[in-house]
């Protein structure tokens, strides 16, 4: 028998679960409260419980579905990688940056990725399964767990792991709402990035929702020949739609978007490719100010994909042709190369 992972349900359905034990409608809150406030990893940290109360939890709630199985540490120390293994043996991976005043995590919401980009390593491996929204959630808590025994907390979260978030709305957006929980661990929304190859009708479907997480779209072409050969996904949703859903959340929600650029060299860095874009993205021209912002950063290598990074002569080229148009613009730093945490690196991978 499968037994539930308890970061699966949402208070309301503990709460259901806990009152058809009998137990009083405090209970919940207080697991819940242990969980995500206190961060307990186990039915026995859990003093203000009656013991059977605590075994009845143990024996109907898994709280692992993620056992780690390397650790990587990349060698200025800044990024840490996390390779885990699910119940059923599929792998995954997520990440911790740290910045001056930031810890940032990078997690994932599939095993695989059925977009197939072909300069991502997820894309490369195909499509496994999907996350459940507690296993998405378990992913921060770990690090959380982490941080918290060096007296340091998780700053930020991008959902820019493994996988397309949009291809499993549901979960990814049940483990927002999880993490964004005022009784739980009441993590901003505005702190959350997701990071979309650019599913149109999800991009209007969360432009619906109005909420307050930033949206991310993984463009990297301006033109649908060349996004076509780099991002599959383009040929059923060519660029016109996804800027036209771009510019629908934009209108609805009034919070700038952000647009994601892996540099190749010689590919998709020329001048030409930058005049595309900023003419492309004039549209997004609101009262005076832009509601979109650029990220580029030279490509992370993979193992089935032979283009170059941009030299860094080129990604400033590139920056200073969209700021002459006035489109805001930076450089990313690539992070955890050595360690093959960068992005469009992760691969559920054993060690190198």
């Amino acid at each position: 028998m499968t037994i539930q992972l308890i970061y699966d349900l949402d208070l309301a359905a503990l709460s259901s679960i806990l009152a058809e034990w009998g137990e009083p409608a405090y209970r919940a809150r207080q697991i819940w409260q242990g969980l995500y406030q206190h961060l307990w990893a186990s039915p026995d940290e859990f003093p203000m419980l009656p013991k059977a109360l605590r075994q009845k939890t143990a024996d109907t709630f898994s709280f692992a579905h993620l056992r780690p199985v390397t650790v990587l540490e990349s060698s200025d120390g800044e990024t840490r990688k996390t390779l885990f293994q699910l119940p059923d043996q599929q792998l995954i991976e997520a990440v911790l940056m740290r910045y001056e005043k930031r810890r940032t995590l990078c997690i994932s919401t599939q095993a695989g990725c059925a977009m197939g980009c072909v300069f991502c390593a997820t894309g490369q491996m195909g499509f496994r399964r999907h996350l459940s929204s507690g296993e998405i959630v378990e992913q921060v808590l770990y690090y959380a767990r982490l941080l918290k025994a060096q007296n340091e907390t998780v700053t930020n979260v991008v959902i820019m792991g493994m996988g397309e978030p949009f291809h499993n709305y549901e979960a990814t957006l049940a483990a927002i709402d999880r993490l964004n929980d005022a009784e739980g661990l009441n993590f901003g929304e505005r702190r959350i990035t997701l990071s979309t190859v650019g599913l149109p009708p999800m991009i209007r479907r969360f432009a619906n929702e109005k909420r307050q997480v930033n949206l991310a779209i993984s463009l990297h072409a301006a033109e649908d020949v060349l996004r076509s050969s780099l991002l599959p996904v383009n040929k059923k949703y060519p660029l016109d739609e996804v800027f036209r859903a771009c510019l629908d959340y934009v209108e609805k929600t009034h919070r700038r978007i952000s647009f994601e650029w892996a540099l190749i060299q010689n590919v998709n860095d020329t001048a030409e490719q930058a005049r595309l874009l900023a003419a492309r993205l004039q549209q997004f021209q609101r009262g005076g100010s832009m509601l979109c912002h650029v990220n580029v950063i030279p490509l992370n290598p993979t193992q089935k994909y032979d283009g170059q990074a941009a030299t860094r002569q080129r990604a400033e080229a590139f920056r200073a042709i969209l700021e002459q148009a006035k489109i805001p613009c930076s450089i990313r730093l690539r992070r955890g190369i050595d360690i093959r945490a960068g992005c469009g690196q992760l691969a559920g991978q054993p060690p190198i």
